[in-house]
């Protein structure tokens, strides 16, 4: 089995503020930082760093190979990641005292790939694999409508969130992921609850109160707690969730099983500064719950 990722690839910098600047306002940055990220990259890190085989399908600039020898000193396979003359994805991540962020984002070559490239990345999966998706990149929907096809788990993160990007790929989503606040902006847009959202599986993430799933087909529920810990920086806290649920899933565990564990990971993410390079490994994970 083997995780599949249409996912964005961003160098990110990270500014640690004493506060959010208010308008108008001029700060200084007590600390500044580059790393590795984007909501995809996070996601695959956090699916390798768990154990599993994960593929990685995005785009960086020409210019920055070394983003593609850090993703792979994590253990993604980066076969699919074409190299382009658009400059790589970037973010800017301000931090405050309360490990809170605010992100500005410059997609780059994440928008420019092409449809082909996406389709025959996805024409090596088999079926049972998994696909992660988010709305960092183009083209989510045709990989996704492949995915399905070839009768593969799609796990879908509606973030950053675009009500037109969850319509179009909605009808091929096996798992839906928002948090508490994309759950109440896409229930409004479509007038529905989310008992009725047309998705097999829905997973909201709930920050420090852990996450909740439903099946609306079954109508079954299931609530998992997160650990209390101290949080440095909340970043990419809710990616290492998604990717360690894709690779306790890909491993056989039950979804239960998978949150647990996923939560877990995303606890033990918060109490560390970066994106990509602070998610943990499996090892870290389990001693952290033991």
């Amino acid at each position: 089995m083997a995780i599949y990722n249409l996912g964005s690839v961003n160098i990110d910098h990270f500014y640690t503020l004493p506060h959010f600047p208010k308008p108008g306002e001029t700060l200084h940055a007590i600390d500044h930082s580059i790393g590795l990220g984007g909501k995809g990259t996070n996601q695959s890190v956090a699916a390798a760093k768990a154990g599993a085989e994960v593929f990685h399908i995005g785009a960086i600039g020409k210019a920055d190979a070394w983003v593609r020898e850090r993703m792979t000193s994590f253990g993604v396979n980066t076969t699919y990641v074409q190299d382009l003359s658009e400059v790589t994805g970037h973010a800017i991540i301000n931090v405050d005292a309360q490990g809170e962020n605010t992100i500005v984002l410059q997609p780059g070559a994440n928008v420019k790939q092409d449809a082909q490239s996406i389709l025959d990345a996805i024409d090596h999966a088999q079926e049972g694999d998994t696909l992660l998706l988010q709305n960092e990149t183009n083209l989510q929907d045709h990989a996704a409508q492949a995915a399905r096809a070839k009768k593969m788990r799609v796990i879908y993160s509606a973030a950053p969130f675009d009500v037109d990007a969850v319509k179009q790929v909605m009808s091929d989503v096996s798992i839906l992921v928002m948090n508490s606040v994309e759950a109440a902006q896409l229930t409004s847009a479509l007038g529905v609850e989310l008992d009725k959202l047309p998705v097999p599986q829905v997973i909201v993430t709930l920050g420090s109160k852990g996450a909740m799933w439903r099946s609306n087909e079954t109508g079954e529920v299931i609530e998992v707690s997160s650990p209390k810990v101290t949080p440095v920086d909340t970043t990419a806290a809710g990616d290492t969730f998604i990717g360690y649920v894709a690779a306790g899933l890909d491993k056989g565990q039950s979804i239960k099983e998978a949150m647990e564990w996923a939560s877990q990971a995303a606890a033990l993410k918060v109490t560390r500064k970066g994106t990509a390079d602070a998610i943990p490994t499996a090892d870290e994970v389990n001693a952290f719950s033991a």
